[in-house]
Parts: C-alpha cells; sequence; structure tokens
C-alpha cells in the first residue's frame, strides 16, 4: 500500500472522440481509477478543424475512409500545461480510423511525441468496430519511437457481428439510423458499445487503479472483456 507520505498516484488520460463511444469508455475508465483513489486529468484532443458527426452524405464518408487509411494527419489545438505534469501513468486512447489511429492522435505523435510520451508508462486503449490490429501495432511502433514504454493495450469492439457492424457503421458515418431500419435492426440493434462494454472500462480502471498504487506491473493485467484483474 502506499504510505500516507507518499505522492498520490496520477493518471492522465488523452483522447480524440468523434461520436462519443471512445469518450464514454474513457469516463468510466477514469471513474474506475477514482475509485481507488487516483488522481485522473482527462483533456480531449481538439481539432483545429473539428470533424462533425455524422458526416452526412456517402461521398463525404468514402472521401473520409480514403483519408485516413492514408493516414492523413488532423492538426489539434496545444494541450494545456497541465498535460505536462508529473503522471504515473498515460493512457492514450481512441477511435479507429480506416484501420489507423485517429488523425488527431496521429497529430498528437507528430508534435508532441517526444516531450510527452518519453520515459513515461503508456497504456493505450482502442474503440473499433473489429479492425485493430494494423491501429494497434502502428501505435505501439509510434509510442517506443517517442521514447514511451507500452505497457499493456485495451481493445473495445463494437459488439454486432459482421458484416452487420461494417455495413451498420458506414450507414451511421453517412448520417442514416440504421438501428431503427426495419429488417436491418434484427441484426444491428445498437450503434458503438454498449453498457456491459463501459462497465468493463469501469473495472479496468480500479485494477489499473490497484496495480499501479501497490507498485505490480501493468503488463500482467488481463483487459478481457469479462476478466478484468491480475
Amino acid at each position: 500500500m502506499q504510505p500516507a507520505d507518499s505522492q498520490p498516484v496520477r493518471v492522465l488520460i488523452l483522447y480524440y472522440s468523434l461520436s462519443a463511444q471512445t469518450s464514454g469508455l474513457v469516463h468510466r475508465l477514469g471513474a474506475g481509477l477514482e475509485a481507488q483513489g487516483v488522481q485522473v486529468v482527462c483533456e480531449r484532443l481538439q481539432p483545429l478543424a473539428p470533424r462533425k458527426f455524422p458526416i452526412g452524405t456517402v461521398p463525404a464518408t468514402l472521401f473520409m475512409m480514403l483519408i485516413t487509411f492514408l493516414r492523413v494527419r488532423m492538426p489539434i489545438q496545444p494541450l494545456p500545461p497541465v498535460c505536462r505534469e508529473r503522471y504515473d501513468l498515460i493512457v492514450l486512447a481512441g477511435p479507429t480510423w480506416s484501420y489507423n489511429p485517429s488523425g488527431p492522435v496521429l497529430s498528437l505523435l507528430d508534435r508532441d511525441g517526444a516531450s510527452l510520451f518519453g520515459g513515461q508508462q503508456v497504456l493505450p486503449l482502442i474503440s473499433c468496430r473489429g479492425y485493430w490490429r494494423m491501429h494497434w501495432l502502428s501505435l505501439r511502433f509510434q509510442l517506443a519511437r517517442c521514447g514511451a514504454k507500452v505497457v499493456n493495450r485495451m481493445v473495445f469492439s463494437h459488439p454486432s457481428k459482421e458484416p452487420w457492424r461494417t455495413v451498420g457503421v458506414f450507414l451511421k458515418l453517412a448520417g442514416r439510423v440504421p438501428e431503427r431500419s426495419g429488417w436491418f435492426s434484427r441484426y444491428y440493434p445498437r450503434y458503438g458499445h454498449s453498457r456491459e462494454q463501459q462497465e468493463e472500462a469501469f473495472a479496468f480502471g480500479r485494477a489499473i487503479g490497484q496495480a499501479l498504487k501497490q507498485g505490480d506491473s501493468l503488463a500482467d493485467l488481463s483487459f478481457v472483456l469479462g476478466r478484468a484483474g491480475l
């Protein structure tokens, strides 16, 4: 346990969220950390030219998919000074965009990667429809190049099955409401993450907070849905 006179455990959560799916997960994660007495700072990346959700049309959605597949960056506003303070862990969270990290996260790594993540424990959180492995490999490589210690990963996939999940996400981005569209809603009952996944994020937060306070390795934590713990 922490000595009474020691500094409190602090965690910085940096995230980008277009459709509020990542946002819902990180706020439940933060609540779990705070339930363990961890001090949490949660900061959303703010693009200079924000994207709207939904994108609204099929052509615009196809164009967005193309530029994100090509890893086009989305410049972001400067981080506030609080992000430069001392932290025991940084959680870097964001959605998968066409198999890649999102444009704002890529911009953050380009601009602030070495100064922000160098020498830090970093735990990525990925929100995706299902195809997350290329995102994870790219993110791990770039963080390691910045000098970060990538200690583990958390991955949350939309719970609907394929191919309905991919089609449903595309239609949602294009401004449709597939979860309310007749026969399609039988296979795609909701967009995004479930309430159960949000509660898993809370459980993960508690497990991370406990490990940090006890000095345990975060690499030993199992972030498998339904099994948060050592």
